[in-house]
């Protein structure tokens, strides 16, 4: 028989609070409220600042603070796509992202390829195994390393800042951002350590150099090219001869 709950409660009736058998955040505390607002914010806040940095330069990146933590210095001075030698991001397409103005952020097509490159037992892997949106959203929002949880938030990340900026916008930032030595990042901190000359006036066999030297720049050098960096550094420049069709997308 249904209760009529506006009727009192019968002296010596026990009373029945209206919320028992429902499910309530306080029954745990407020940690788990806690946990899951913090939880919304780490997913907030990459979709949120990708909208923000489409037209502002991002201050710092993960990587940057991480490696600022860990006791790293940080040199880096950003500078307009339109700042650095157009032979910065050719030689940095050909050498990382061939397909760079092709795909939308992950490029499967070449995807498996990557991940089967040869490895430099010294040096490290010949070329990374992201395409360069992966990169910049590694570098800007996620940490270093080994992870297939890292590797996983990279792609829809990639396809987000894609779909958001422009593809100069994102060579831009990358080349901003990327690390070109130990507490070095962008392109002009890496044209002044290397080459005593600003990004503007790289030459194209220096812009392979850089280029050569990703996705390892702990272990290798541009301004004191170890054999295999010399020959990396070719190969990139045989590359950049024909990539022309292929970066019409940075316009120019």
């Amino acid at each position: 028989m249904a209760v009529d709950e506006t009727q009192p409660i019968a002296e010596g009736h026990p009373a029945v609070p209206a919320a028992q058998g429902r499910w309530h955040w306080s029954r745990f505390g407020p940690w788990p409220r806690r946990l899951g607002i913090a939880a919304a914010v780490l997913v907030a806040w990459p979709i949120v600042m990708t909208l923000v940095y489409a037209v502002v330069p991002p201050p710092v990146s993960n990587v940057m603070i991480l490696r600022w933590l860990g006791g790293n210095g940080m040199t880096r001075d950003w500078v307009s796509l339109d700042e650095m030698s157009p032979n910065l991001p050719r030689a940095v397409i050909s050498s990382e992202d061939a397909r760079f103005c092709e795909h939308h952020g992950v490029d499967w097509v070449e995807f498996q390829d990557v991940i089967d490159d040869a490895f430099d037992d010294q040096e490290g892997p010949l070329r990374g195994a992201s395409t360069i949106p992966m990169q910049t959203a590694k570098n800007l929002f996620l940490w270093d390393g080994r992870s297939f949880i890292r590797k996983g938030l990279e792609v829809p990340l990639a396809y987000w800042m894609d779909l958001v900026w422009s593809k100069q916008r994102m060579i831009e930032v990358y080349l901003n951002i990327v690390e070109w030595g130990p507490g070095v990042y962008g392109a002009e901190a890496a044209s002044q350590l290397h080459f005593r000359k600003p990004a503007s006036k790289l030459t194209r066999r220096e812009a392979a150099l850089l280029a050569a030297v990703l996705p390892n720049p702990i272990k290798r050098s541009a301004g004191k090219p170890s054999r295999r960096v010399t020959r990396l550094a070719d190969r990139i420049l045989r590359r950049m001869a024909g990539i022309g069709p292929y970066v019409t997308c940075l316009g120019g």
